[in-house]
């Protein structure tokens, strides 16, 4: 991991070109494009060029594309229902219990979160609240298995009243998703699973085919693809957000154990290479004592090669003089994740600002939130914390305001209506106003 001393080296080093660079088409990708499509395109144009065939073409290019790219061939682009309704006896019992578990955790915890319609009569306004029809769930299936995040986003859809949940997701070969993600769906409620993945299974959900209903929010991440493939479809169907590869900012005093800063470190770095592990601290001991336990930890990993890259080109270990640099430079860094291992850990949750989550203490661990704590561990990541939050039923919710004014109230501010009016020279508005002065 990479160590540097000081707020201003650190905040260089985290904050400076900090976002998601999703026209950047790396060596590797530029490569397997070409493989793939016999030409030498960017990522853009390849998004562009799946969206337009999807759009054009509907189930026929989805089964192109899904026989080049994953090698799956579908007759049936959706999963039978008979499959979904007996996921949970084709599941091992405890991966149910655990997903059940979750499940009934993350429930909880967004119908505590609900907003509601209200009315005040007396000042003659208030909202409708009221959930979108139908959502879209992308599951990612690339280098793992991801039911939890069918869970975190289908169960707060549900939660908000939506009344179809689709999901999309990457199979191989002729295969049906894995039991266990199967088996999240139908706990979660999940209507139908369709088994597309990549930009393909974004743009069948924002237009529609003849297999894949038409929705109208997309919700769930993805690689650079996906990714990709919400921002140009946004404005013709809603979106969650646009998510990059995870990151977790421990910030650490001399009090915290260092193997569970550095097991912590470990959880995201296996994710993906590009995952940002960083270690926020003001002790010199603390950060040696985590760096040599990372070390002794990584060669035993399942994903060690993954883990290994993440950690040696992307983690960081900030050496700061003040726990107040820790948390300025967090709020800088507005990371996915905040994990605070400090003494009195309490009196600083309030000083962070930008976050997806804040975990308090050495036992709310991030990967509890990112199983079975409860808020959904779909979170925004590359600094958008900054203006986002995570997914919660707020994602699935839209509000309309209501205005039925009395006759009192109404006279009382059309003055000020007509005057605003005049000033704007829109003579039409403010005699609209003064006429119901008038008739007053």
């Amino acid at each position: 991991m990479r160590v540097v001393r000081g707020l201003p080296d650190a905040r260089a080093l985290l904050c400076e070109g900090r976002g998601l660079d999703l026209d950047d088409t790396r060596p590797h990708l530029s490569a397997s494009i070409e493989r793939m499509f016999g030409e030498p395109l960017s990522v853009a144009q390849v998004v562009d060029h799946i969206i337009a065939q999807v759009r054009s073409r509907g189930d026929d290019a989805l089964r192109e594309l899904a026989a080049t790219l994953d090698g799956a061939q579908l007759d049936e682009l959706r999963v039978p229902p008979s499959e979904l309704a007996n996921a949970q006896d084709a599941a091992p019992p405890q991966v149910v219990e655990a997903l059940e578990l979750a499940a009934g955790r993350i429930a909880e915890f967004h119908e505590a979160s609900l907003r509601r319609s209200w009315f005040d009569f007396r000042k003659g306004y208030g909202e409708l609240v009221n959930p979108v029809e139908r959502v879209g769930v992308y599951v990612p299936g690339g280098t793992a298995l991801y039911p939890s995040t069918l869970l975190m986003a289908a169960v707060p859809a549900k939660v908000a009243g939506v009344r179809e949940v689709i999901v999309c997701t990457p199979t191989r070969g002729e295969d049906n998703p894995h039991p266990a993600l199967l088996a999240a769906a139908r706990l979660a409620g999940v209507d139908g699973v369709y088994r597309i993945g990549g930009a393909q299974a974004i743009a069948a959900m924002a237009y529609g085919t003849e297999s894949v209903p038409r929705v109208d929010l997309i919700c769930g991440p993805g690689n650079q693809f996906v990714t990709l493939a919400k921002k140009r479809v946004y404005g013709d169907v809603g979106i969650d957000g646009l998510y990059g590869p995870t990151e977790t900012m421990i910030i650490a005093d001399d009090s915290a154990n260092p193997t569970l800063c550095a097991v912590d470190l470990l959880a995201q770095a296996e994710h993906d290479a590009l995952a940002k592990p960083v270690l926020a601290t003001t002790s010199e001991r603390l950060a040696t004592a985590v760096q040599a336990e990372v070390r002794s930890r990584l060669v035993r990993l399942d994903r060690s090669a993954i883990a290994a890259a993440s950690v040696n080109e992307q983690g960081c270990v900030a050496i700061l003089d003040r726990l107040d640099d820790a948390l300025e430079l967090a709020n800088a860094f507005a990371p996915e994740h905040v994990c605070l291992m400090v003494e009195d850990a309490w009196t600083h949750v309030g000083r962070i600002r930008h976050a997806g989550a804040v975990f308090v203490g050495e036992m709310s661990h991030e990967v509890l939130g990112d199983y079975v704590a409860g808020p959904s561990h779909i979170m925004p990541t590359a600094g958008t914390a900054r203006f986002n939050s995570g997914v919660g039923v707020h994602t699935f919710v839209k509000t309309s305001p209501i205005l039925a004014l009395d006759d009192a109230t109404a006279s009382g501010i059309s003055s000020a209506a007509s005057t605003i009016a005049r000033v704007e020279g829109l003579t039409a508005h403010a005699e609209a106003a003064e006429v119901r002065e008038e008739l007053a």
